[in-house]
């Protein structure tokens, strides 16, 4: 063949090619990981271990701070419900005050009961109930003593008088009983 036929001819065969080829894969083959100092290896160990304590003390200050956060969106729900039932406190102040007075209209009475109950019932819905004071032992935490009332007979330190309904939402005292207690 003739060099000018050489070059016409498609090349099948690149012989230039073939030894970087055989070189790159034999390079694959024998390559080796890098040799590690026993120096450079405790210090890779060592920055491992302090990335990975960093990482547990970032994950428990993220676990902390959304329990905190949590039990900090439920006080305020707490309270915003509290701070919200006792504007309705009055209302029923106000309706018990009514239904202490004699009237001669029923129908109108029966209104009065009525709506007494649908704010009580509301109330219930929101986990409220009246706390319930008279006969029973003063309790601070419950009560507020604004009179005493003087009697040798019987048990001291007791309710007499409930002058105004307390209420409390769940453990938490909404409003305190105003009561006198017999001394």
């Amino acid at each position: 063949m003739s060099e000018q036929e050489k070059q016409q001819a498609p090349q099948t065969d690149m012989p230039e090619a073939q030894p970087a080829c055989e070189e790159a894969a034999r390079a694959e083959t024998e390559a080796q990981p890098p040799v590690c100092t026993e120096k450079a290896w405790e210090a890779l160990t060592a920055e491992r271990d302090d990335y990975k304590e960093r990482y547990l003390r970032l994950a428990a200050e993220y676990d902390n701070y959304r329990k905190r956060t949590r039990r900090e969106r439920d006080a305020l729900h707490a309270e915003v419900q509290a701070g919200t039932v006792e504007k309705f406190l009055s209302v029923y102040d106000n309706l018990e005050r009514a239904l202490a007075q004699p009237t001669e209209d029923e129908a109108y009475r029966r209104g009065v009961e009525l709506t007494m109950k649908g704010l009580t019932d509301a109330l219930a819905g929101f986990g409220v109930s009246a706390i319930e004071a008279l006969g029973k032992p003063f309790d601070p935490t419950l009560h507020d003593a604004v009179a005493h009332v003087s009697d040798d007979s019987g048990e001291e330190n007791l309710v007499v008088e409930v002058l105004q309904t307390g209420f409390v939402m769940g453990d938490r005292v909404v409003r305190h009983s105003m009561v006198k207690v017999k001394n």
